[in-house]
């Protein structure tokens, strides 16, 4: 992942589930136009709206402003204090994307809205298996490095898009990971360990599918990198493909076809997912 462009000076009063704004975040200013709008409008001032809110002046005034990604359940609550009838609520999806890199605010609204989910990975476990330890260590080991409130918000991010497993009905997934990352223990042993065993337990979910690419296997068609496969609810596939900060999200029938016919040589070259979970076992094992 790359950095966020820009970066919002911290104020006192940070509230639990906020983070702060990218330079780009147009729709943020916004937002925080609107919302001061109908706070004057209501005839509130600032404290009073805090206060009855249950933030501080100061975070609401970063709203205001456009500096601070305000949640979900804010921007719920100051729709119906200030009678907003639905305006604030119905930027509240384009709200939330402002939290990812704007490289990846498309493929994260699409993966949100995902009927079907492919990934393969050879770099690092993927981001909806990960646990918040191994996320943490992942960003933590970013060069150039990111500072603390950085990595805090790149792992509140990477978090939320895993609430794509309490979505009804839930989207079928399925996981091809290459061996080695499941070996390297980035974060340490424990860290490891934990992710691991949370890849055991999405393996086990009936939507998710789990397997490994095998390190002594002498075929794998996935040699030029890590890719998503996304199918929508309208039957539209896209490709998502990023490295090395330069991401692209393919809709092009020619390009993602070519990505699907991979992927399947993939899965067919990996062990099944019976063996693969089999496989984790042994692995933690060794641990």
């Amino acid at each position: 992942m790359s950095e966020l462009r820009g970066r919002a000076a911290e104020e006192p009063g940070a509230e639990e589930g906020e983070q702060d704004a990218g330079a780009d975040s147009g729709i943020l200013r916004v937002f925080g136009r609107q919302l001061k709008r109908f706070r004057i409008r209501a005839g509130l001032e600032r404290p009073d709206f805090a206060s009855t809110t249950g933030y501080s002046p100061s975070t609401i005034a970063a709203y205001e402003q456009g500096r601070r990604i305000p949640p979900p359940k804010f921007i719920d609550r100051a729709d119906e204090l200030l009678d907003a009838g639905g305006v604030l609520q119905e930027m509240k999806e384009e709200v939330a994307r402002a939290q990812y890199p704007a490289f990846f605010r498309d493929a994260a609204r699409l993966e949100a809205e995902a009927v079907e989910l492919h990934v393969y990975a050879n770099q690092a476990v993927p981001g909806l298996l990960q646990t918040e330890e191994y996320a943490q260590a992942v960003f933590g080991m970013m060069r150039p490095p990111l500072d603390e409130d950085a990595i805090a918000r790149r792992v509140v991010a990477r978090l939320a898009r895993q609430e794509v497993y309490g979505r009804s009905p839930q989207p079928m997934m399925s996981f091809v990971t290459d061996e080695s990352v499941l070996r390297r223990p980035i974060g340490g042993r424990s860290v490891l360990r934990g992710q691991l065993e949370q890849i055991l337990l999405a393996g086990r979910r009936p939507t998710v599918e789990v397997q490994v690419m095998p390190l002594g296997s002498e075929e794998n068609a996935g040699m030029a990198g890590p890719f998503i496969l996304i199918e929508t609810a309208e039957g539209r596939r896209i490709a998502y493909v990023e490295v090395q900060n330069v991401s692209h999200v393919h809709t092009e029938r020619r390009l993602v076809k070519g990505l699907e016919v991979k992927y399947g040589i993939l899965r067919a070259q990996a062990l099944t997912p019976r063996a693969s979970l089999s496989h984790i076992e042994e692995l933690l094992g060794e641990l």
